[in-house]
């Protein structure tokens, strides 16, 4: 069994995920409508409703990118550590992924920030809650008062400094492991740090005078640990989809994982949900995720699957690392789930498993535009593979401005198909596994209450 937890699997999984952020980043070629939208919305005093859509299409895009950007540098960070990761070149090349994400969460954010800083009207507009989006209130300010915190504008500094001191050892480091494009990345991005430098030492002093003052009136500790706070806050504030807890701490056990294994068949669809995890922002529901069971070696062998690169697993899974074969146990750690199978004889299911398998290795789609096949999230792995197979199609939705099929609209068609059946759930209204027309109204409630 493939270890997903080392510092080599982690570190490449940081690799593919930077890889399908970095083209999708706003950047300032690519805001150009929005600033047009800015420039007018703040001469005429409001948004109009398309510039409205535009905007909340952009930042919401930009709010997922971030939180998938800090996931992947809370992962990396133990992995700096010599008594965790004592290979000085792996380590390395890990600085290099870590900082160039944080780079592209400072850059990213500059540009937002830039956008709204001297348009009052775009601030509040950004700052107003969207439940369409999952846009909490007060989002941007936050974002902005991690942004300009003396605390994390040190860390920032003292890793430019790491890199300035080690860059060719991290460049030599991230090339020989096939990733000299980020090498490339960081380079390019070495003028914005000396900008940011700068930037950090008028801040620097301009928070030496501020905590001075407050010094008169309250001790440093107090004031350090209000800095933190600040710092901390607009990640604290913002669940993170994307950082998986362990097996234990999830409501479905390994005892679940092993009953459900045992009904499973290749070609099902499992449909999951964590409890603390922010819905989707282009794909909103109760259900805001989905995998594809493909099957242990010997059901892929009885159904003349191609091969795949890894055997032992059994799911294909788009994630924020990509489209990826992973573990069933994986694919469980979850709070809640239920499982749709197809009524399909063996030669479609073969089809639409064969479609599947095909799309392995994809990166994951941050831009969410179902028009395209190179990039795929969650919910288009199971739309590819079984749209026009036999008398199954799905039908986009039209959500938050996109044509997308979230895992609920996916499930909600499937059943209304008369295609899909609920073999089983678990965690609704308890922690008790279901099956059959039990678990069919279960599930049913959970899609009603959309």
């Amino acid at each position: 069994m493939r270890d997903r937890t080392t510092p080599e699997s982690l570190a490449a999984s940081a690799w593919r995920t930077l890889s399908a952020v970095a083209p999708a980043l706003p950047r300032e070629q690519t805001l150009t409508q929005e600033i047009a939208d800015a420039s007018a919305a703040q001469e005429r005093g409001y948004y109009l409703p398309d510039e409205d859509e535009r905007l909340r299409d952009t930042y919401s895009l930009y709010l997922g990118l971030r939180t998938s950007l800090w996931g992947t540098v809370l992962t990396l960070r133990p992995l700096l550590d010599e008594r965790r990761n004592p290979d000085w070149s792996l380590r390395l090349r890990v600085f290099g992924l870590a900082f160039c994400a944080t780079a592209m969460l400072m850059r990213s954010a500059g540009f937002i920030v830039d956008l709204a800083k001297d348009r009052p009207v775009v601030w509040k507009k950004l700052d107003e809650a969207e439940a369409r989006f999952g846009i909490k209130e007060k989002s941007l300010t936050g974002i902005y008062r991690n942004f300009s915190s003396a605390r994390w504008m040190w860390r920032y500094h003292e890793a430019w400094r790491f890199y300035e001191a080690h860059r060719e050892e991290i460049t030599d480091a991230l090339q020989s492991s096939g990733m000299g494009v980020l090498a490339d990345w960081l380079h390019a991005e070495e003028p914005f740090f000396e900008r940011s430098r700068r930037e950090f030492i008028k801040r620097k002093i301009r928070y030496r005078i501020h905590a001075f003052k407050l010094r008169q009136v309250a001790s440093y500790r107090r004031v350090m640990f209000h800095l933190f706070r600040l710092s901390g806050s607009a990640i604290a504030d913002m669940k993170q989809p994307f950082i998986r807890r362990t097996q234990a701490d999830h409501r479905v056990s390994s005892e679940i994982c092993l009953t459900t294994a045992t009904k499973l068949s290749p070609g099902d669809v499992i449909v999951t949900r964590h409890d603390d995890a922010m819905s989707n922002l282009f794909l909103p529901g109760f259900w805001p995720h989905a995998s594809l069971y493909l099957g242990n070696l010997k059901q892929r062998d009885i159904l003349r699957l191609p091969p795949i690169s890894s055997p032992e697993t059994e799911v294909l899974e788009a994630k924020k690392d990509g489209v990826l074969f992973r573990h069933l146990p994986e694919a469980l750690g979850v709070d809640a789930f239920f499982v749709l199978r197809p009524i399909l004889a063996n030669a479609p299911i073969q089809e639409a498993l064969k479609r599947a398998i095909s799309h392995e290795g994809k990166l994951y789609d941050f831009v969410f535009d179902f028009r395209k096949a190179d990039r795929l999230v969650c919910s288009e792995v199971i739309y590819r593979a079984y749209h026009g197979v036999g008398p199954i199609s799905f039908e986009l939705v039209k959500r938050a401005g996109k044509l997308v099929l979230s895992a609920e609209d996916l499930a909600r068609q499937a059943l209304e198909s008369g295609h899909f059946e609920v073999l089983c759930c678990f965690g609704l209204k308890g922690n008790t596994f279901m099956e059959g027309p039990s678990a069919n109204q279960r599930v049913l409630e959970t899609l009603e209450a959309d």
